[in-house]
This record gives C-alpha cells, sequence and structure tokens, in this order.
C-alpha cells in the first residue's frame, strides 16, 4: 500500500512520478512533490505542536475521564500504526532487504481489510488522542489541519496505488474506506451475513 510511518506524512519521502526512490525526477510532477512535501511540513508541525502542548498542559481542565479516554485513543493507534508492517511484511511480496512499504502485491487483508490507510489513520488518532489529553483548546484548532492533511495525502495515496494495482485497486477502494475504521467494520459483519 506505501504508506510510511503513523508519525512522519506519507509526503515527508518525495516521490517521483516512476517511482520511490526519494529524488526529485526533473519531470512535471515535481512542482506538486513539492506542494504536497510543504503540506506534510506543515500538518506535522502542528502535530509536533500539539505534542508540547499536551506536555506543557496535560489534562488543563481537569477532566480525567476525558485525559483516560485520550490514552485509549492512543493505545488504539498504536495497532493502526504498527499492524501494517507486520501484514505487508507476511503478505506483500515484498522483496527481500527493501522497506516493507515496497510491496508487490495488493493486500487487502488483516487491518487492511478494515482500513485502506491504517497508518494515516494512526497519525489522526494520536492527533486525537493529544487534544483529549490536553484539553487545551490550541491543540484542538491544530488537530484541523493534521486531520486535512492526513486525509489529502491519503487521496493522494489512493491516486499513485490505482496506478499502482489498477482495477483491483479500485474495487478495493469500493469495499475497504480509507480511514473509517467503524464503517471497516461494519461492511465486514455486513460481508459475513
Amino acid at each position: 500500500m506505501g504508506e510510511t510511518g503513523a508519525l512522519i506524512p506519507a509526503t515527508w519521502v518525495l516521490k517521483t512520478s516512476t517511482g520511490d526512490n526519494g529524488t526529485m525526477s526533473g519531470d512535471e510532477d515535481d512542482f506538486s512533490s513539492w506542494r504536497d512535501w510543504a503540506l506534510s511540513c506543515v500538518y506535522g508541525a502542528c502535530m509536533m505542536a500539539q505534542m508540547g502542548l499536551m506536555i506543557f498542559n496535560y489534562n488543563i481542565m481537569g477532566l480525567a475521564t476525558v485525559a483516560n479516554m485520550g490514552w485509549l485513543v492512543m493505545t488504539i493507534s498504536a495497532f493502526f500504526g504498527w499492524l501494517p508492517i507486520y501484514t505487508f511484511k507476511r503478505k506483500g511480496a515484498v522483496p527481500e532487504g527493501k522497506s516493507y512499504m515496497k510491496t508487490t502485491v495488493l493486500v487487502d487483508s488483516g487491518i487492511y481489510s478494515i482500513v485502506r490507510h491504517p497508518q494515516f489513520l494512526a497519525g489522526v488518532l494520536i492527533s486525537l488522542a493529544l487534544v483529549l489529553m490536553s484539553q487545551y483548546w490550541v491543540n484542538a484548532v491544530l488537530f484541523l489541519p493534521v486531520l486535512v492533511g492526513t486525509i489529502l495525502d491519503a487521496r493522494r495515496a489512493d491516486m499513485r496505488l490505482v496506478e499502482k494495482f489498477g482495477e483491483d485497486y479500485k474495487l478495493y477502494m469500493e469495499r475497504v474506506p480509507g480511514l473509517n475504521p467503524i464503517q471497516g467494520i461494519l461492511n465486514m459483519f455486513r460481508g459475513r451475513e
């Protein structure tokens, strides 16, 4: 599927129109790569700011239940962040010695039967957890660019993956939501009936 880790937006690794070698190719796609990179830097900075603000403003409103919900959301984000690494290594036909992101087959089972972009979802959940833990209004405001940036990154990833896997990925997109795990779980149960 080709995502990066939950805390590192996918476009921080510069893409080219022909591959993922991390260098600029001189093609017309360079402008969009730089624009995408800049957007990811902005929302990545927002998430880093959230982390700092949470440290200095933990449970600022004194709502222990809300702060504890934040820790629960953070724990859930770990599953969505780490399971893809295991799943890709096991089912993605990754060449020996290559990154887990270098899949050669479409993976649509395991965590990928619930959401198409679990590591992007993990980033959103981390950001939401920081809002709940801090209960600070600035963290809530910073959540918005993280959410929007992640949605845009997931859409760009979908476009790249349609190019890579073709019609199979389009069908996968119809079956499995990009970032909504509740819908993904409901779809799984509906499929079993």
